[in-house]
């Protein structure tokens, strides 16, 4: 255990110091901001729903935002250990392979749950100093940061995969900007196109349901565009989940599974190695 936080506070000191990393922090804190301040104003004067509507634009924000500052932090964690021949030396020490891996990504998951809290946090503290919500929506609010931190898991281990397989960084880079075209926008809009090819409608909302639960930006929205009753109304998913059998715990397995499947990948890839 000690050996993963060593590993875990090194990734987080290289991490932090990377210049890009810290810009993509300010930004997403920047632009949680903005997306609340633009979003309230639709809201009225009362502001009763403003946590909804702010909950529904940092889900669309983030489920764009979160995998591409995920996959940055980790396309190279591998093979740019390979690359500078530093790989070599971690085999030196009492690790195991599994451990370097393990160890990266809690590191990674910190950096990640500090841009987290950074953005969807002190974004939450403007609108409780500035507005009055409803308890089911803050709930549904802190369900938001937590499911955001998974997501971004999920793209941190799909990040290692890839890092575990190519051979040169440049590879690994463009393998995880056609990652995330694949998974965050081209799946929509190949699944858009079905639909609309379907005149016949013979698509079922069940099978619908599980195309959209089965990739795991998807899960992300659906968990979080369906945790309450005013968030909801808002984008109107509730009811295709509910007539799906899509219950809120389906996403969150099926991002959790996404994100050891990725774990697992990216281990059996760098034990198939050779140093």
């Amino acid at each position: 255990m000690k050996a993963l936080w060593i590993l875990a506070l090194k990734e987080v000191r290289d991490g932090l110091r990377n210049r890009w990393v810290a810009m993509t922090i300010l930004v997403l804190a920047a632009l949680s901001l903005v997306v609340y301040l633009l979003g309230s104003a639709a809201t009225g004067t009362t502001k009763a729903d403003s946590l909804a509507v702010t909950l529904v634009n940092l889900v669309s924000l983030s489920v764009y935002l979160l995998p591409l500052i995920a996959l940055m932090l980790s396309f190279d964690t591998l093979v740019g250990e390979f690359e500078q021949g530093t790989m070599l030396l971690l085999a030196t020490y009492p690790i195991t392979r599994w451990q370097i891996v393990v160890g990266k990504f809690l590191g990674h998951m910190l950096i990640l749950l500090l841009a987290i809290l950074l953005g969807c946090g002190l974004t939450a503290l403007l609108i409780f100093l500035t507005s009055d919500n409803s308890p089911q929506n803050w709930a549904a609010y802190g369900w938001m940061m937590a499911s955001t931190w998974l997501l971004g898991g999920v793209f941190i281990a799909l990040g290692y995969s890839i890092s575990a397989f190519v051979r040169e960084r440049a590879t690994a880079v463009g393998a995880a900007v056609g990652l995330w075209l694949v998974l965050v926008v081209l799946y929509d809009l190949a699944l858009l196109g079905v639909l609309l090819a379907d005149e016949a409608q013979a698509m079922s909302q069940q099978v619908l349901a599980t195309l959209l639960v089965s990739n795991p930006t998807d899960a992300y929205r659906l968990f979080n565009l369906t945790s309450a009753e005013g968030v909801s109304q808002i984008v109107g998913l509730a009811d295709v989940a509910a007539q799906a059998g899509v219950g809120q715990l389906v996403p969150v397995l099926v991002l959790t599974l996404w994100m050891f499947a990725g774990l697992a990948a990216s281990i059996a890839l760098l034990y198939r190695r050779e140093i």
